[in-house]
């Protein structure tokens, strides 16, 4: 996936609904990259040595690398893969992803009148501002979409940014309430494997290197991961591919080379024959029928 963010301009046709977002993105940075490598406003500069304050919430997501976090609050916190952290309103803060490994991070700032009671009722503070959402595979398919619908740009559009970002406000809610921390260590390898598969969905990462990346020997992980999820890796890739390629059928213009390109499919006949042999329609007849 490829580095993208987008600021959204506020009007009162977004404020009425109580949460309204402010901007969303993704950034992929390589070790010993500059930090950030993108350029933002500079309302919205990070530089290490001076800290940032910002005027909304925030959710940021590291799905792969580390790195470092301090702020009015937290003099000093080591951030890893699979951590979450809200920036709050007014509240000094900065991080950085550790140069040797660099870092992937999600983001999505909001705020309204709706979320500015519900993060006082929810329990999210400026004090304990790190979620552990580790390889919950649910928070990437989230801010996906948000990435997705961003760059749709359709009539509408903020409020399913909104939406979406309600989602993935209870998602984390959850997540801090019922977080799970039992002693399988093969079923955590799975649950880590589908994190894998759903982060990937779109490449032609291979079932053998998804084992060597967990790390388990491949005949003893398609073993596991059909006993646990019910199916064949190779199976839930493809459905986890179908299933976008339906909601971008359904809720883009992308054309349908497009869509197969995003889902990961070698060609547009191959992605066709796939979808219509597992959904009963071709391509365009499931986006007429959305529609």
């Amino acid at each position: 996936m490829d580095s993208f963010f987008k600021y959204l301009n506020i009007g009162p046709e977004e404020e009425k609904w109580g949460i309204y977002i402010t901007t969303v993105g993704y950034a992929r940075v390589q070790s010993n990259d500059h930090y950030p490598n993108q350029q933002h406003p500079q309302s919205h500069a990070l530089l290490w040595d001076r800290g940032r304050i910002l005027n909304d919430y925030y959710i940021v997501f590291i799905s792969k690398g580390k790195g470092v976090y301090g702020s009015k609050n937290i003099q000093y916190e080591e951030i890893s893969e699979g951590m979450g952290f809200f920036i709050f309103p007014d509240v000094w803060h900065r991080y950085k992803p550790d140069t040797k490994t660099g870092w992937e991070e999600y983001w999505v700032g909001f705020n309204g009148y709706y979320i500015q009671e519900l993060m006082v009722k929810a329990g999210f503070t400026a004090d304990a501002p790190f979620v552990h959402i580790s390889i919950n595979k649910d928070i990437l398919v989230l801010f996906g979409r948000l990435l997705d619908v961003a760059k749709e740009f359709a009539p509408g559009y903020p409020q399913q940014l909104a939406g979406l970002t309600l989602q993935m406000l209870g998602l984390i809610h959850t997540i801090k309430l019922f977080r799970d921390f039992d002693n399988d260590p093969v079923g955590r390898l799975i649950a880590k494997a589908k994190f894998l598969l759903q982060e990937s969905f779109d490449s032609n990462v291979g079932m053998e290197e998804i084992a060597r990346k967990l790390p388990m020997g491949y005949s003893a992980f398609r073993k596991a991961f059909k006993e646990i999820t019910g199916e064949s890796p190779n199976k839930y890739q493809l459905d986890l591919r179908l299933s976008k390629a339906k909601d971008l059928l359904a809720n883009t213009t992308l054309s349908i080379s497009e869509i197969a390109d995003h889902t990961g499919f070698g060609s547009v006949f191959y992605f066709s024959k796939l979808f219509k042999k597992n959904t009963g329609l071709s391509p365009l007849a499931y986006r007429k029928a959305a529609y």
